[in-house]
């Protein structure tokens, strides 16, 4: 891409959202300032990806700035307004716009002491990468590139303004905005980025783990996040805000030969990348790359050189978990990406398809709204280069989804409930709301796995049974009825899934 065409990609790009643009610039000019889009926007513009999603700088002070949008813009917000920024909304585009800085760090927190600055120039340096140290003048179109952010968008190659060391140092978040662009863009850092980042990898510590996490998301939604992860891996931040990941790289030997749990885990998350259907799924990809974490701490070596990893599927959600927890996900994140892990290794007991019908109902109500991931994920995981080998686990997870289809049509599998609801379980054995109702309910619904929908005079007659066994009482109307139910069979009788 040379200079002029990239030029001309970007003001092509400006074009597209000029209405917005271009009434912002003169708001601004009508009150003596100048405005610049900066930053992502212009990197964006010249890579023919501009979005809705505009940022401007100016030597317009914040009070200035919130003047001159006010009866312009359709929404203003001033969250930011002590950083120098305020945001406006505007025919669809979003608006960040922020006053030159020439921000002071005190290289303990990554909290600047805010400056506003004089010059455009001033403020490009204090950027992250040259790639995002360009900007436009709005007045007149002209391309302001002190950094050779252009040649670098060129090379596609991630390098600073200042030293990197100067950078990391006043913002440690740097560091992880370079993995997250790899992931993002598929460039490669400059050398002297990944000496940096090595050599002060720890400092990324000094980061919350909210801002942690932000970050780690957009790098494993990116579209070369395998590349992201490798950077941070191979840099050493992995070992600081992801430990897991690097600890998968287990050292083989000539004695005890095993893939290279890592590397095997790139290969996974590629593979789960290649079966999403509607865009980045963080839930899968978090658990592709983690689903093997366990195996570290429940490695063996067994006699004749192989080596085992028994339920290294427990170990690794609960690990899962901790570490979801550190990073402050949701639960319902940490929760999704622990169940899948925990779940990814039970097909394998499905062999050539002797799971019966009750196991495989099991599947299905464990893995719950999970299921369409859970298939993805199971077939992610086989990385085998036997292609025999390959395409006979395929077709074997092709026929368990089959019969999956053929149950839930007969049984409405996304809905297993006990043949008896909580209210007839209370009338049937005169008990009050309580927790021996919950219990009575949950052995309903393991018969109902086991056994499939029953009669509802069947049903009854196994709560009797149930309440017998428990020391409960039936009631002397029905008496008769549950005298007759001792052959009624107890749930967990037919085989699990392994």
């Amino acid at each position: 891409m040379s200079g002029t065409s990239a030029a001309t990609n970007a003001v092509a790009e400006l074009l597209r959202v000029s209405p917005v643009a271009d009434e912002l610039a003169a708001r601004f000019a009508q009150q003596g300032h100048r405005l610049y889009l900066v930053g992502g926007s212009v990197r964006d513009a010249l890579l023919g990806r501009l979005g809705n999603d505009l940022d401007f700088t100016t030597d317009a002070r914040p009070p200035e700035i919130m003047k001159i949008v006010t009866g312009w813009a359709e929404a203003i917000w001033d969250t930011g307004i002590a950083f120098g920024t305020v945001g406006a909304a505007k025919h669809g585009a979003t608006c960040e716009i922020t006053t030159f800085r020439a921000d002071a760090y005190d290289r303990v927190s990554r909290n600047p002491e805010v400056r506003f600055g004089d010059s455009i120039e001033a403020d490009l340096v204090r950027r992250d990468f040259t790639v995002n140290a360009m900007a436009i003048d709005l007045a007149d179109r002209r391309f302001i590139d002190p950094h050779d952010g252009m040649g670098a968008l060129a090379r596609r190659n991630l390098d600073t303004p200042a030293t990197p060391q100067e950078s990391f140092a006043d913002d440690p978040l740097r560091m992880l905005r370079a993995a997250r662009f790899v992931s993002q863009l598929g460039f490669s850092c400059a050398p002297r980025v990944l000496d940096a980042l090595a050599e002060m990898a720890e400092q990324i510590t000094r980061i919350t783990p909210e801002r942690v996490q932000a970050e780690l998301n957009k790098l494993i939604c990116g579209a070369h996040a395998h590349q992201g992860v490798e950077l941070l891996v191979d840099s050493g931040l992995a070992g600081h805000v992801l430990p897991e990941v690097p600890a998968m790289r287990l050292e083989i030997d000539e004695h005890h030969q095993h893939k290279d749990v890592y590397e095997h885990s790139l290969v996974v998350l590629d593979q789960a990348i290649d079966l999403e259907t509607d865009g980045p799924d963080l839930v899968l990809r978090l658990a592709a790359l983690l689903h093997d974490i366990g195996k570290p701490d429940t490695r063996r070596h067994v006699p004749g050189g192989g080596v085992s990893f028994h339920h290294h599927e427990v170990v690794g959600a609960k690990m899962v978990r901790k570490r979801l927890r550190a990073l402050r996900y949701s639960k319902e994140v940490t929760e999704e990406v622990a169940k899948l892990v925990f779940l990814h290794l039970r097909f394998h007991g499905y062999g050539k398809g002797e799971w019966t019908d009750s196991a495989v109902r099991r599947y299905v109500t464990d893995a719950g709204e999970l299921l369409p991931r859970l298939h993805k994920l199971v077939r992610a995981d086989c990385t085998t280069r036997n292609r025999r080998k390959a395409g006979a686990l395929q077709r074997t997870y092709d026929g368990l989804e089959e019969r999956i289809a053929r149950l839930a049509a007969e049984e409405d599998l996304a809905r297993v409930r006990p043949d008896l609801d909580g209210n007839e379980i209370m009338r049937l054995l005169d008990l009050p709301p309580g927790p021996l109702v919950g219990k009575a309910w949950s052995y309903l619904k393991e018969l109902r796995l086991d056994q499939g929908p029953l009669a509802h005079e069947d049903a009854v007659a196994a709560l009797h049974v149930w309440a017998r066994a428990q020391g409960l009482g039936v009631p002397a109307a029905d008496q008769g009825e549950a005298a007759e139910t001792d052959e009624v069979a107890a749930p967990g009788g037919e085989d699990q899934p392994g």
